[in-house]
C-alpha cells in the first residue's frame, strides 16, 4: 500500500516488568500503570510478570479461565479504552499486551511462543515467553524472561537467553526474535552485582551511589564481551536495584540469607541493524530511519511490597512511517440501533483482503476486554443480505440486540489473519420502549454469548450449520 509522504506517527509504549513471588494483585496499579500521568496518552500497555502463582490446581485453573492477574489488568486497563490484545503463559511467566482501540486495525501478524529452559529444557519454571506482531506494519517482538537465579550462573543465563533467542515462532515466513525490527527484552534477568561485598554495595546504595556499582553489574559487564548482546540498549540504572526486599517494605533482605542487592529487574531493547544486511553502505538510509525508539523514563516502584521484587517499568516513544495506512475493513451501524427491530452493518474491503466464510462481526461494549468478550456476532456471509461492488449488508437479529442499550462499537474479525482488521466508532443503542422483564434483564447483565460462538483460533468443526 503506498504510504509515500505520510507523516510519522509516534505511540506511547509503557512496560512493565515484575516478579509478583506468587502473591495476588495489589488493591492499586495506578502509579505502576502511570495512569494519572499528565503527559501523552499511552497508545500500547505490555505487561510482563514472573511467578506467578503456578500451584498445579491454581495453574490448571487458569489454563481454563482467565488467571487473576488477567483479569486484574484487563478490569482496570478496559474502561479506559484498553483491549487485551495478546497474552501468553508459561508456569509462571505471564505476558499480557493492551491496546488502544483505534489500533487495533493497524496490528497483525500476533504469534507467541514459549521456551522452557528449566531442567534442560523440560521444565518453564525459567525460560521466555514472546509475542510478536506488525504494527503499522514494522515487526516488533517482546520477550519477557525468567533466568537463573544466583550470583555464580551467569553463564548459565546468557546460554539460557542465547536458546531462547534462537527459537522460532510457528509458521512460515515469520522473522526470528532478532530479525524483528525492535525487540524489547526483559523480565527477571537474575544478573547480580559481581566483586562487591554486601556491605559497601548497601553503603553505596544507601549513598545513592549507583554508578559506583554499574561496571560490576554482570549484564553491563556482559554487554560489553558478548557479541550478540552489544546492540541492546538500556537506561541508566539510577534506582535503586530492585531485589531483594522485605515484604511490605523497602528495607533490602534481613533474613539469615541476607542476599546482596542487585538489578535484577530490566528492560532493554534492540533496533534491527540493517546495514548488516546490506550489500554497500548506505544501501538502506531511507529504511534505517522507518522506525525509532526513545527512552523516556526508566524507573522502579518502591511502593509495591507484594514481593521480594520491585517492579520496573519503562516508557518509549516508538517513532514510525506507517507501511499500512488504511485498515483492510471498514465499517459502520446503519441506522437507528434497537431492539424493536433487527438492524443493518454495512462494510467495505480492501480489494486485497482475505475475506473467509468464517470471518464475523462482533457487536462489543466500547468497554470489552477482548477479542472474545463479545455481546453477539454476526457471520459476514451467513447474514449477509445484500452485496454491491463497494460495500455489503450484514443484519443482526432484534433477539440478540441488548434492550437496556448503551454505547457500543462494532469489530470485524479476520479468520484468516486471526484479529481484528475494523473497528467502528462508538455508536449508541436505544433502550427498549417495552417493559423488560427481570429475566431478560440478568441475562443482559451477564452478557451470555451464543452456544455456536465464532472460534478465533479457526476450529471449523464446532461451527454450526457447515
Amino acid at each position: 500500500m503506498e504510504t509515500a509522504g505520510l507523516p510519522s506517527k509516534e505511540l506511547r509504549l509503557h512496560l512493565v516488568t515484575w516478579n509478583v513471588g506468587t502473591a495476588s494483585p495489589p488493591p492499586d496499579v495506578t502509579s505502576l500503570l502511570q495512569l494519572n500521568s499528565l503527559g501523552p496518552t499511552t497508545d500500547m500497555y505490555v505487561i510482563g510478570l514472573q511467578e506467578v502463582n503456578s500451584k498445579i490446581t491454581k495453574f490448571l485453573s487458569d489454563l481454563a479461565f482467565d488467571d487473576p492477574w488477567s483479569i486484574f489488568f484487563m478490569t482496570v486497563l478496559s474502561p479506559l479504552g484498553y483491549v487485551k490484545l495478546s497474552s501468553v503463559r508459561m508456569q509462571g511467566l505471564l505476558l499480557l499486551i493492551f491496546v488502544k482501540h483505534a489500533h487495533l486495525p493497524f496490528i497483525r501478524g500476533i504469534h507467541t511462543h514459549y521456551t522452557r529452559t528449566g531442567l534442560f529444557g523440560y521444565w518453564g519454571n525459567k525460560g521466555g515467553v514472546s509475542v510478536r506482531l506488525s504494527l503499522f506494519g514494522h515487526t516488533i517482538c517482546f520477550m519477557n524472561c525468567h533466568l537463573p537465579a544466583h550470583i555464580e550462573n551467569t553463564e548459565q543465563r546468557l546460554d539460557d537467553f542465547e536458546k531462547i533467542l534462537e527459537m522460532q515462532f510457528e509458521g512460515d515466513g515469520i522473522p526470528s526474535p532478532l530479525d524483528h525490527e525492535v525487540l524489547f527484552w526483559f523480565g527477571d534477568l537474575n544478573f547480580r552485582i559481581a566483586d562487591y561485598g554486601i556491605h559497601f554495595v548497601r553503603e553505596t546504595i544507601k549513598n545513592k551511589r549507583f554508578s559506583l556499582l554499574w561496571d560490576k553489574d554482570q549484564l553491563n559487564m556482559a554487554k560489553k564481551k558478548e557479541e550478540f548482546l552489544k546492540e541492546f540498549k538500556e537506561g541508566p540504572l539510577q534506582f535503586k536495584p530492585t531485589y531483594k526486599f522485605d515484604l511490605y517494605s523497602d528495607v533490602y533482605d534481613t533474613s539469615e540469607k541476607k542476599r546482596k542487592p542487585a538489578w535484577t529487574d530490566r528492560i532493554l531493547w534492540k533496533l534491527k541493524n540493517l546495514s548488516e544486511v546490506a550489500s554497500k553502505e548506505d544501501e538502506f538510509p531511507e529504511e534505517e530511519n522507518q522506525i525509532s525508539v526513545t527512552l523516556n523514563n526508566y524507573i522502579s516502584h518502591m511502593s509495591y511490597g507484594i514481593s521480594d521484587h520491585k517492579p520496573v517499568t519503562g516508557t518509549f516513544k516508538l517513532e514510525m512511517k506507517p507501511l499500512v495506512s488504511e485498515p483492510l475493513v471498514v465499517l459502520s451501524p446503519e441506522g437507528e440501533w434497537c431492539a424493536e427491530h433487527d438492524v443493518l452493518i454495512r462494510y467495505s474491503a480492501v480489494p486485497e483482503f482475505p475475506s473467509s466464510a468464517w470471518d464475523w462481526i462482533g457487536l462489543f461494549q466500547v468497554t470489552f476486554r477482548h477479542v472474545k468478550d463479545y455481546v453477539t456476532y454476526a457471520w459476514v456471509q451467513d447474514d449477509e443480505i445484500s452485496s454491491c461492488s463497494d460495500s455489503k449488508e450484514v443484519y443482526m437479529s432484534a433477539s440478540e440486540i441488548p434492550k437496556m442499550g448503551g454505547e457500543f462499537l462494532l469489530c470485524y474479525y479476520s479468520n484468516n489473519l486471526h484479529s481484528i482488521v475494523g473497528i467502528s466508532e462508538p455508536f449508541q443503542i436505544q433502550c427498549s420502549q417495552t417493559p423488560i422483564e427481570d429475566d431478560v434483564l440478568e441475562e443482559e447483565c451477564s452478557w451470555l454469548q451464543k452456544h455456536d460462538n465464532p472460534k478465533s483460533d479457526g476450529d471449523s468443526e464446532n461451527r454450526k450449520g457447515i
